[in-house]
Order: structure tokens, then sequence, then C-alpha cells
């Protein structure tokens, strides 16, 4: 509010104080320097009176401020302009607005805002993760005569109800039943079209399964584990419904190929002495291996159970003497490590590459497929030795 004292004093503008300020100087921002030959001192003059003290816009003008208020919003007549919204900031008119606005800006499946030259287009649907389809199971044709005679114990273990030493303590306990009579002799012999009953529930023979794995470092190579520790048959578990079970074994700490089938015959082939299919190993070892300990296991070094002695053996580079290939035939347990042991070696990594014929080719680690009907073939004929 104002007073008397306020009505006398004579009202100075701002610039008008700093030009009396100044007059001494040469630098004179006043508008004593100001001509009017470019149109500026009317300009200026301008400024200066709306920048006078003036009364009404005091601070304790309680009416000043509503009114720059209506001015901002648009609501006066006085032809100000309206002051731009910020980003962010909710439009003071009633109508909605369609485009340039941060929270009007459309998400997901909404249609983008148009504008000058461009039209509302659709947004672009989501694409859904397509799942992985699962492995399509392998049918492999039966090469096995219908009327061929065949071992109850053996027909009872393909059809994967147990193991043969398994089936021969059933057989002998009376629970199993060939054309509806108890059979207790062990070695009968039946054909498939036979009619077997095994806790009075009828046994038909399974479809083949072969699984190729390229086992993992920790994993051990067994159906069942007493001590609880994990095994092979926890990666190939989606593999088949049939009872699958390892050819061969494989270290806990040892990785590679390694077969999964629940045909009988073919298993027996594969691991049995008599038939030494071959078995190729990439070694890593704590030190270079002297070529002289190359030799000697080349042509046989004296282990516990025996001598043994490699069919091939080298390095796998010239560069690092620490890696060696070796090709073996035996498959005595733990062959390989007891090998480089005895001459003083320590292995530190055993990775199987090639087993009967069968490789890990582009098939990373821990992963599994199906063989084809060619490998499976080759295998029943013994073309890979």
């Amino acid at each position: 509010m104002t007073t008397n004292n306020d009505e006398s004093r004579p009202r100075r503008s701002y610039h008008s104080a700093n030009n009396e300020r100044h007059a001494s100087s040469n630098r004179n921002y006043g508008n004593e320097r100001r001509t009017q030959q470019d149109g500026y001192y009317s300009e200026r003059s301008s400024y200066n009176q709306e920048r006078s003290y003036n009364p009404e816009r005091s601070s304790y003008n309680p009416n000043y401020r509503d009114s720059r208020q209506e001015n901002y919003s648009g609501n006066s007549e006085g032809g100000i302009r309206k002051r731009r919204p910020r980003v962010g900031e909710r439009p003071q008119s009633p109508q909605r607005v369609t485009g340039g606005n941060y929270n009007n800006r459309s998400w997901g499946n909404q249609p983008s805002p148009g504008g000058p030259g461009r039209p509302n287009k659709p947004a672009k649907p989501v694409k859904k993760l397509k799942k992985k389809k699962p492995f399509k199971q392998v049918k492999y044709k039966e090469n096995a005569d219908p009327n061929a005679p065949i071992r109850l114990n053996k027909y009872l273990a393909n059809a994967g109800v147990c193991s043969r030493r398994e089936a021969d303590e059933f057989i002998q306990a009376g629970v199993v039943k060939v054309n509806g009579q108890v059979v207790t002799e062990l070695g009968t012999k039946i054909t498939r079209a036979d009619a077997v009953m095994f806790h009075n529930q009828p046994v038909q023979l399974e479809s083949k399964v072969y699984v190729l794995l390229n086992k993992p470092k920790g994993f051990v190579t067994t159906t069942d584990d007493p001590e609880n520790r994990k095994t092979v048959m926890e990666l190939v578990k989606s593999a088949a419904s049939e009872r699958i079970y390892p050819v061969g074994r494989l270290d806990r700490a040892t990785t590679g190929v390694l077969l999964l089938t629940n045909d009988g015959d073919l298993a027996s082939k594969l691991t049995h002495p008599k038939y030494e299919k071959r078995k190729i190993y990439q070694v890593w070892l704590d030190k270079p291996v002297e070529m002289e300990h190359m030799q000697m296991i080349a042509d046989g070094i004296e282990l516990e159970d025996g001598e043994i002695h490699a069919d091939a053996i080298s390095y796998v580079t010239e560069e690092d003497l620490t890696q060696v290939g070796i090709e073996i035939h035996s498959g005595r347990n733990r062959i390989i490590r007891r090998i480089f042991e005895k001459l003083g070696y320590r292995v530190l990594k055993l990775d199987r590459v090639y087993f009967a014929g069968l490789t890990k080719k582009k098939l990373s680690r821990g992963k599994w497929r199906y063989l084809t009907e060619q490998e499976v073939n080759m295998l029943r004929m013994g073309a890979f030795d």
C-alpha cells in the first residue's frame, strides 16, 4: 500500500537513475546517447516506461497477481500471448490434446498420433516369442525276425521291464507268464509273437531309441547313483519315454561322446572287449609330454591289470606339447588316466571326441540328439571299428 509521502515523492525510472549516476562518464547507457536515426530511441523509451515504477505492479497490490494469471491463461482480452505449456505439464484448456504432449503419448498397440503429412497408423504388434518345439523322436526300422527265438529274460529287458539279471529273479519267483502259463525255468526261449505277462500285465517290446550326448563335466555315467550325484539321465530325460541307459562309462570329470539306448544287443557289441571299438581322446596334461614317453605308450606300458598300448598317439599341435591325442580300443576303467599317471603326468582334462564312428560335431556341451537311420545301420553292421 502507499502513503502520502510516497505520492509526493518524484517517480524516477530505473534507467533515469542510472543515467544520472553515470553522467560524468563516457559509458552512458541512458537515453541521452541514443538517437532517433534507426528508431532505437522510441523502442527504448517505451521499454523504460514499462520498466518504471508502477504501484499497480507492486507486490503489495493483490489485484496485480490475479490479472497476470488471467493474461497468461488467455481469459483476458488484453491481447497478451498465451504461454506455451512446458514439457510434461497438463494443458489448461479443457479440450484434449491429441499430439505434441508427453502425457498423451501412445504406448503399446495404441495408434500413434498423426501430424502434418503423417496419417494415423496402427502400431506394429508385439512379436510373441516362439516356444521351442520338442524333439521329434526318430522311428527306426526293426530288422528282427518276428519268428526268431529269443530268451525270455532278454525279451523282458528289451521291453524295458528290468535288466536281464533281474528278469531271471522274476522268472524264478513265478510272476512271468507266457501264453497264459507260468514259466519258472531259466533260459526259456519264446518268439515275439507270444503273449507275455508280467505281474498280470501285458508286456510289449519297446521301439528302439538311440541318443547321442555330449557329456559335460560333473555328471556320473549311470542310471542311478547311491550318493545322489548328478547323472547323465537328467540331461536326456526328455529324449524318450522308454527306458534308456548309457553304453559304457565315462568318468565324472571326463567329457565327450556318450551313447544312450535301449538296444541291448547293440550295447553289448559296443562294450564287449572282443569287438574292440575305436575310441579317440584328447588329453590335457600338467606339463609337456616327452617324446620318449610318447613312444613308450605306443609300444606298450605295463599297468596293474596287464600291459596296454595305444593304437595311435600324437601331439595335437606342435606349439603346445601338453595336449595329446590318443586312440585306443581298450575299455578298461580309467585307462587313459592310469597310463599317464604311470609316467608321472597328471591329467587336467580328458575329452572323448570319437566313439565307434560317432562324433560330437555340431553338438554343444550338455546337448543331445537322435542318431540318424544311417548311423544306426552302421552300428548294427559293425562298420565302425
